[in-house]
């Protein structure tokens, strides 16, 4: 017996349409004998069909535009270890050719900052941070931020 409801409820839709078709042919079917129906018969035919299409277009636009792919946002607490004996890689910043500045946005990139506020908190034009980045992405050989960040870590070039 639950299987029918469920089946029931997941054509919903369908039945009510099909119970909509099948009254509107019977108001059909009834108005054709009456009078009225054989002194304006096409007007109230091409009236019924112009209704018709109407809740049919209307149907299918809300079935069509709802999302079908549903985004679920799950926030997680990631607990990060700081290792309080960080000790820069000068080795390594040298061989990459890394400038103070350059260290200085990744540090704030790696905290979480846009460009805008990295900008902010420098006192350099945006495209000036954009320029460092896309550097520093080119010295890391990375692609993303985040990529970034995770491999600076890695080589000790931040804390």
């Amino acid at each position: 017996m639950p299987a029918n409801k469920s089946l029931l409820r997941k054509h919903k839709a369908i039945i009510l349409y099909g119970i909509s078709l099948a009254f509107l042919l019977f108001l059909l079917r009834w108005l054709e004998l009456r009078f009225i129906i054989f002194r304006h018969s096409f007007e109230i035919y091409i009236g019924f069909i112009a209704l018709i299409f109407t809740a049919l277009g209307i149907w299918l636009a809300l079935k069509l535009s709802k999302p079908k792919i549903e985004t679920v946002v799950v926030e997680k607490e990631v607990y990060v270890t700081r290792n309080e004996n960080f000790v820069l890689n000068k080795a390594l910043v040298a061989r990459l050719e890394i400038s103070k500045r350059e260290l200085e946005i990744l540090n704030l990139l790696a905290q979480g900052h846009s460009n805008q506020e990295i900008a902010a908190k420098l006192f350099v034009s945006l495209s000036t941070v954009k320029t460092h980045l896309q550097n520093l992405f080119e010295k890391l050989e990375a692609k993303r931020r985040t990529q970034a960040v995770e491999k600076a870590r890695r080589l000790n070039l931040i804390p």
